[in-house]
């Protein structure tokens, strides 16, 4: 029985890269949305972009694996980079993912925290470990740690502080945790790869209009090497 693979970017700018690698696939309309199948070696691929934030991201991967049944879901795009480290067009591979704009702490419950959860929710091993050693073939350098999502695309020094502080995050972003959320409770492998678009800074704004293809391309570049090396 073929697996089936799931691929999701926030943008559309995020999968168009894959779209075009595969060239031909057949569009199918759910819930609002646009998820794009096809068949590729011993698999089925959905790929999707899921729109900005949270909510659109839980909604587009509980779709994958409840509706069109995935395997394994792969969150492919760009994020703000946290680590001083990081250069645009790094790629960051997530440890673990957590929510910086979840805040219940009047009941003295840490940031971050929701009961019946926990502040970091871990990524499958073996999906990272296909990760890494695609990319150890290809040369490339990858960053694993902690990445944090939020409803808000942040472009402070002073927000991209605190999530530093707090979360002890590497990378920032809009959608990560709440396909963790989602995957992990549905038993369901993922992993998430992103590539540096912008400092989380003060220039944010500017740097990731100037960086969002070009990094876009090289997680989708890094998400198909991946796919080639996938267990039949």
């Amino acid at each position: 029985m073929k697996k089936t693979i799931a691929i999701i970017g926030a943008m559309r700018e995020e999968i168009a890269p894959l779209l075009e690698s595969f060239g031909r696939y057949k569009s199918i309309d759910f819930g609002g949305n646009t998820y794009y199948q096809l068949e590729y070696k011993n698999y089925t691929i959905i790929i999707a972009y899921s729109k900005i934030g949270k909510i659109h991201a839980a909604l587009t991967c509980s779709t994958m694996i409840l509706h069109f049944n995935a395997d394994c879901v792969i969150f492919t795009g760009v994020a703000g980079g946290l680590d001083s480290t990081l250069k645009i067009g790094d790629i960051v591979l997530a440890t673990s993912l957590c929510q910086y704009d979840v805040d219940i702490s009047a009941f003295g419950h840490p940031l971050g925290f929701i009961p019946e959860s926990s502040i970091y929710i871990n990524t499958n091993k073996e999906l990272n470990d296909i990760v890494k050693k695609v990319a150890k073939e290809n040369n490339l350098a990858i960053k694993e740690g902690i990445i944090a999502s939020g409803d808000s695309f942040i472009f402070s020094n002073d927000k991209k502080k605190w999530i530093i502080d707090n979360f002890k995050a590497c990378a920032v972003e809009m959608e990560g945790a709440s396909i963790a959320v989602v995957a992990s409770l549905l038993n369901v492998p993922f992993c998430v790869i992103r590539s540096i678009s912008d400092g989380a800074d003060d220039n944010a704004n500017i740097s990731f209009d100037e960086f969002l293809v070009n990094s876009a391309s090289k997680s989708a570049k890094l998400v198909l090497s991946i796919i080639d090396n996938m267990p039949s």
